[in-house]
Formats: C-alpha cells, structure tokens, sequence
C-alpha cells in the first residue's frame, strides 16, 4: 500500500473515534496489533482499543481528538494531536466533574497492506487528571 493510503488509514482512525464508531478498528486493524504503550486495563489487538476508546468516550461523551500535525513514510504515520472533551462520567476513578480537558498526544503507527500492525504513543495523562482537580504526587 502506498503511503497516502496509510495516511487515510489513519485519518479513518481518528474519524472512529471522534465518531464512536469504534468497531471500524476491525477494518483499520490487523488482528494482531501490538500496542507497545497500552493503557492500564487495554486487552490485546483491535478489540482492546474498542474496548478503551469506548470507556474514554463514555467518560468523556464529546471526545474529539484532532491532528495538528502529521509525518508519513511508506510504513510509518506520525501524528502530534489535541484531544479534548467534557467529563461527563468516571475517569480512572474520578466522578463526572463536568469540566473540559485538553491535552497533546503523539503517536506512531506502523502499516502492512494498509492496516495498522503496531502502535506507540504517548498522551498527557497528567495534565488531563490536573485539569479535572485531581490531587496527583509525582
């Protein structure tokens, strides 16, 4: 696959979860992905990050990640992204504050045959408890 693929690959990613229709991972995904930076509680391949995404949503109902910047190979997607929402429901253990959060991200994921096979990634999960009055010691 070429790289514009992969690139609408990844902009097809976003577009699910800002959507919420996250079971469009299945397509987007190979079956056995490896996520080399999972979250806490994320099972293995596509179905941990529905699984994930579906929990930050239900947290966070008007998620919406949006790319600021995107680098590309022909194997390679690297995006820096602001993701932003209102916590409307649990998050790692915080009650519903009802206030918004905005926090950067990036991400690496790698392409075969215009699927996502591997994933890195880093998101300012500090800064988003910061801003919804969590009490964080370092």
């Amino acid at each position: 696959m070429s790289k514009q693929d992969n690139i609408q690959t990844q902009q097809k990613f976003g577009e699910a979860i800002n959507s919420g229709n996250l079971e469009r991972f299945n397509d987007l995904m190979a079956p056995n992905v490896v996520d080399h930076d999972p979250a806490p509680d994320q099972g293995p391949g596509p179905e941990g990050f529905i699984q994930f995404f579906t929990a930050f949503r239900s947290a966070f109902p008007d998620l919406e990640v949006s790319v600021e910047q995107l680098v590309a190979d022909e194997d390679n997607v690297s995006i820096a992204y602001t993701v932003t929402g209102t916590h409307k429901g649990t998050f790692m253990g915080i009650e519903a504050t009802n206030k918004q959060i905005k926090a950067r991200g990036v991400q690496i994921a790698r392409f075969e045959n215009g699927k996502i096979v591997e994933r890195w990634g880093s998101s300012d999960e500090l800064g988003i408890l910061k801003q919804l009055g969590a009490s964080v010691q370092g």
